[in-house]
């Protein structure tokens, strides 16, 4: 039953992916054609004070190497992006289903459903809101090229930590609900939660890389469409795999 749980999960993935296509496409390209227009403007602005100090210097201009195009833009933001997203969001259902069938009827005495809904919700918190707070998305030009690597170590450890966290969180309120009552459990739990990644918030360096003069609302409207596009995918996650696992469940118990 759980390989046709992974391929149900597949394919709630692809439709969540392919609303958060729809969603990125109309809410976020704006700010990247901004953003990307902004970086092009600081390059200029940098080549022409070259220019002027070899001038004062009595030397030729530098000439910059171009570096090749390798994908043009209209690519990026139409079949480049398509292709990110469905492989991002089609992996992740595949992982959500596998997830799902360890956690069913563990986590909670739910139905399939709301077993699917809870662990979306606590999936987009630990993987992805709990992390943004630290290390929120970017646009181009945001960023320096030799801290890339750093960056990215530090954001995939903040989202290990945060799952290591949710799934502590999780098991420490399955043990209390017999103590304290299942309420009081999961306050419990979300508190210890809260407090360990505040904690391991305010330990992990932090990473400011915002160029001077970059248009705050770019940047504000970069990361809402970024939150948006994740929060589809998640949402679409927990509802539709809720009702393909519903009816996976009920033709498992018809057979048996």
């Amino acid at each position: 039953m759980t390989g046709r749980l992974l391929l149900r999960g597949m394919l709630a993935g692809l439709v969540a992916a392919l609303l958060s296509f729809g969603f990125l496409k109309l809410a976020g390209e704006s700010s990247v054609e901004r953003a990307i227009a902004f970086e092009t403007t600081l390059d200029e602005a940098k080549a022409k004070a070259g220019a002027e100090e070899a001038a004062a210097k009595g030397q030729p201009a530098p000439v910059a190497a171009a570096e090749p195009e390798l994908v043009s833009r209209p690519v990026q933001a139409g079949v480049g992006l398509l292709t990110g997203v469905v492989v991002y969001s089609t992996a992740f259902g595949g992982l959500f289903a596998l997830a799902f069938a360890l956690a069913y009827r563990r986590m909670a005495d739910l139905g399939a459903r709301a077993s699917s809904a809870l662990l979306a919700a606590a999936g987009f918190i630990a993987v992805y809101v709990t992390p943004m707070l630290k290390y929120p998305a970017n646009p181009p030009s945001v960023g320096l090229a030799e801290t890339i690597g750093m960056r990215t170590s530090l954001y995939f450890a903040m989202i290990l930590i945060s799952l290591a966290a949710m799934v502590a969180a999780g098991m420490l309120r399955i043990r209390l609900v017999s103590r304290v009552g299942a309420w009081n459990a999961a306050l419990i739990a979300a508190g210890i939660y809260i407090v360990l990644m505040s904690g391991v918030g305010f330990a992990l360096p932090n990473v400011d890389e915002v160029p001077d003069g970059f248009p705050a609302a770019v940047l504000w409207q970069f990361r809402l469409a970024s939150f948006g596009g994740q929060a589809i995918m998640w949402a679409t996650l927990g509802l539709l795999f809720g009702v393909f696992a519903e009816r996976q469940m009920a033709q498992h118990g018809a057979r048996a």
